[in-house]
């Protein structure tokens, strides 16, 4: 029988760990200097890449980690590193790319992959999220199938959002869409500092007060 309260925590946690809607502003940011008919092969591709990379941790992420000997904090301070850099290029960076395009068969579906895939949609805390919540000596394979159809209902509620993104980025404009990247990369930052915090507890270099057991966060699993 299905563990429904179970189910909801799992489905709670994707959603915080992936972050839908805070994708919205990424993708803002990456598609400024994208052909407006190219943002829906953008968005279809930045998803997909984002699910093979998710789906890849959740088969053999555990036994990568485990096999090249890493700990789930050194993980998870790298992730936060990485966010925090990629934080500061939406805080200080141009609002609008400067360079024009500059050839018609340039490959505009680049940015889709970085920043947009990764590390916004599958982040160091999704990849690291999917890693616990389908713990091998744990989880069966049917429970981690299931993990992986809540996975992708997240994954198809994000793409619906960055679908309707081409029409908000219309109705706001490049100032909008700047001034959402900068709100969103101060968003980012800190939840990129309260990443290597968590990973620096998970170590035990630090002493952190703990977030509450029924919480659908924990520190190792933030984003």
């Amino acid at each position: 029988m299905l563990d429904w309260a179970a189910l909801a925590k799992e489905l709670v946690t994707l959603l915080v760990v992936i972050d839908p809607v805070g994708t919205i502003p990424v993708f803002l940011f990456a598609v400024q200097g994208v052909p407006r008919n190219l943002h829906r092969r953008f968005a279809l591709h930045a998803v997909a890449i984002a699910a093979l990379v998710l789906l890849a941790f959740l088969v053999g992420g555990q036994y990568l980690l485990e096999t090249l000997g890493l700990r789930l904090g050194s993980f998870q301070i790298a992730g936060g590193l990485i966010l925090f850099l990629f934080a500061m290029t939406m805080i200080f960076g141009d609002s609008k790319p400067a360079r024009e395009i500059e050839e018609a068969g340039r490959d505009h579906l680049a940015g889709a992959v970085f920043p947009l895939a990764m590390p916004s949609i599958a982040s160091p805390g999704a990849m690291l999220a999917i890693v616990i919540l389908t713990d091998n000596h744990t989880a069966s394979v049917g429970e981690q199938a299931i993990t992986a159809g809540l996975l992708l209902v997240v994954l198809a509620l994000t793409l619906v959002l960055l679908l309707a993104a081409s029409f908000i980025h219309r109705i706001i404009g490049n100032t909008g869409a700047s001034v959402i990247s900068r709100v969103m990369g101060i968003v980012l930052a800190t939840i990129a500092v309260d990443s290597v915090i968590g990973g620096f507890d998970a170590l035990g270099i630090l002493d952190v007060v703990q977030i509450p057991a029924d919480s659908p966060l924990a520190p190792t699993i933030q984003k």
